[in-house]
């Protein structure tokens, strides 16, 4: 019987790396963990896209007061929310125009869509701000609806257009 004195003799499979059956084993553990995990963490992308757009909207609705506050107008419906970041060409308006009003151009809502502006009407109404949320379209339930705010409480929005939570 031979005896290993200096200890230099060691089994092959000790000193060997993983086995191709065992990396699959952890491969598939992995997936089956994203898999579960996956979905819940996509439903809070979403989510958070939500409060981004009425944060955004809130955003841009204190800078439209402010623009108002100084001018003593609403944007038209021509000049939209452009008028936040460029002079209006109206000379009477220019003089009193204190912009801009935002630090960069204005954003895009969180799906990459234009906020929806509209001025106020004769009828002393409140201006209408909205995004129209992930679907890109007037009304929608879920991530699809419509995320806006008027300027004042409890007045109403185009229709289909539900209220920012």
């Amino acid at each position: 019987m031979k005896t290993i004195i200096d200890g230099s003799r060691f089994n092959r499979r000790e000193n060997s790396g993983f086995t191709l059956l065992e990396m699959l084993v952890v491969l598939v553990i992995i997936g089956l963990l994203v898999s579960m995990v996956g979905p819940r963490l996509f439903s809070k992308v979403d989510a958070a896209k939500i409060q981004t757009a009425a944060a955004q909207v809130k955003l841009l609705r204190g800078a439209i007061e402010t623009m108002r506050l100084d001018i003593n107008v609403y944007p038209s419906a021509e000049q939209g929310l452009k008028l936040l970041v460029e002079a209006p060409a109206d000379p009477v308006l220019q003089p009193r125009w204190k912009g801009p009003y935002l630090e960069e151009a204005v954003p895009l809502d969180p799906w990459s869509n234009p906020y929806q502006y509209q001025p106020p009407e004769s009828g002393g109404k409140p201006f209408i701000l909205y995004s129209f949320g992930a679907d890109g379209k007037p009304g929608g339930t879920g991530n699809d609806a419509d995320i806006g705010l008027s300027t004042l409480p409890g007045a109403a929005l185009p229709t289909g257009t539900p209220a920012a939570p």
